[in-house]
This record gives structure tokens, sequence and C-alpha cells, in this order.
């Protein structure tokens, strides 16, 4: 009768920590945000959003999220507060400037959990990690993947930091997709910056690829179907996908964030030069591939 009390007792455990988690705020609604925002209303979730342009997240409102005025008003009495922005500094002013009211971090609740997905350093994740309070714990977890991967819970999350704040966040990551656990703060963060360089350069050498082909004349589509079966044949896939969203100005931004790990990287500082030379930075990245060799 003991061992019997001691199982249910095991089981009412479980539940309780699947249901820590029960309300999200959202901090930035670009493409991603917007997508992610979707997959957990999609999934059963509350959610609240703010964009630092209101308009970007207002048909959010239509599928059931809560639109907030300001970033302390989102994440007040959120369990999880998700940020998903351009770059470090975006991170910093929406969580810390408070201007004409609260900082959003001084609106958070003890215990809420910040899950940092925008795609910056290691080192500028640890400095966000220094200035939040001890009561709040950080993941570190951006994700490999595009709209089309978040809307369908299709991501690769890469989980850094605090095992406790992973196990209390897994259960509404795992609506994203498939979480990959990185180690300590900051290894989320490195290996992503280790995927976006490889999908950086592999896109560069598929486009001088392509230049050779067209100066001897090989027609581009024969030359893709022959390159489709050698080791170029996943970023074919990549540069010829619809509904893909990785703005070339991103790109570039993690590719600087790559090199300034690195003493020699002449391949990906070559890539970057492709990246600043694009006449539309707001592009998908595929778009440094021309239409007619696509």
């Amino acid at each position: 009768m003991a061992s019997m009390s001691n199982i249910r007792w095991s089981h009412v455990s479980v539940i309780f920590t699947l249901v820590v988690v029960t309300s999200i705020a959202i901090l930035g609604t670009g493409h991603m945000g917007t997508a992610i925002t979707r997959r957990l209303l999609a999934t059963g979730h509350q959610v609240t959003v703010c964009n630092r342009s209101p308009a970007r997240a207002a048909p959010l409102a239509a599928l059931g999220a809560e639109i907030a005025a300001t970033p302390a008003a989102a994440v007040a009495g959120a369990d999880l507060v998700i940020t998903m922005l351009t770059d470090a500094a975006a991170v910093e002013a929406t969580l810390f400037d408070s201007g004409n009211s609260d900082s959003a971090v001084t609106a958070m609740s003890p215990e809420t959990v910040v899950v940092q997905m925008s795609t910056i350093g290691p080192d500028e994740i640890r400095g966000i990690a220094a200035r939040l309070p001890r009561t709040l714990s950080l993941l570190d977890a951006p994700v490999g993947g595009s709209v089309g991967a978040a809307e369908a819970g299709a991501l690769t999350i890469f989980a850094a930091g605090s095992p406790t704040a992973l196990e209390r966040t897994e259960p509404v990551l795992r609506h994203l997709g498939r979480i990959r656990r990185c180690g300590p703060l900051g290894a989320g963060a490195a290996l992503k910056l280790v995927v976006n360089t490889a999908l950086v350069t592999a896109l560069g050498a598929l486009h001088d690829t392509l230049a050779v082909a067209d100066a001897l004349g090989i027609d581009a589509a024969n030359a893709l179907d022959a390159l489709a079966a050698g080791p170029l044949s996943g970023t074919i896939q990549r540069a010829t996908a619809t509904g893909a969203s990785f703005a070339i100005s991103l790109a570039a931004k993690d590719t600087r964030l790559a090199l300034r790990e690195v003493q020699t990287a002449p391949i990906a500082a070559a890539a970057l030069q492709l990246l600043n030379a694009a006449t539309d930075p707001t592009a998908d990245i595929a778009s440094i591939i021309s239409l007619e060799t696509r």
C-alpha cells in the first residue's frame, strides 16, 4: 500500500511540472516573433505581445493575443517572457530601459523565466544575465529555422543555461520545436552563430559555383540538377525554398558577430562582403543567388 502511495505522489509531481508555465509574453513581433506567437496561440497558450512598432503586433489580436502598449505591461504577471528582437541592443533596451514607465524587468513577477531567442553573441547574453535580478531566470535559446518552421512547431531550439529554467519552460518550448541542450549560458548563442556561419558561407559557395557555371555556358537548371547530388544539396534546397524569411541585414549582423570571435575566417569574411553588396538588405538571404540562377 505504501508503494502505491509513492507511485501516486510521483504522478502528481509530474503533472505539477507540466503546468508551471501558464502565461506567456512575447517581446518583438517581427517575422519570427509573429510566427512564434501564432504557433503558441494555435497550441492553446495565453499570449500577450508587445512590439516597438505597435502596428506590427495589431493583427495578432484577431488570433487571440493580448496587445500591450509597453514591454512592462506585456510582462506583468507572465510566467515566461520570450524576446525575439533584432540584436542585443534591442534586447537590452526592451528589457531594461524604462523611459517614462517601469522597465520590463522591474514589472516581471518573481521567478519569471526570460527566454532569449534573438540571435546575439555569447558575451552579450552573459551581459544581459548579469543585469537581471536574481529572482529571474534566463534561458539562452536562439532558434534554427524560419517562419514556416516556427508555425509548424519544427524549429531547433539551442537551449543553454539553468537546467531549472529549461525544465520549467520545456513544455511550452516543445510546441515550437526540438530542444537541443547546449550547456551553460552562452553556449546556445555560440552554436547558433556556428549554424548561421555555415548557412551564409554555403550560400556564398553556391553563388560562386553558379557564376562559374554561367561563365562556362552551363544552364543554371542543369547545374543545379547536377549539384543536387553533391555537398551543396541542402544549400540548394534552402536557396530555392519558398516562404523562408531571413533578411540579408540580419545574416550580415550574425556573420559580423561570428567574425568577432575568430582571428582568421576568410571564407566567412568574403561571404559578408557578398551580403554587404546586396541591393536590398531586407530581402531573404537566398536572394544573393540571382533569379536567373535559381
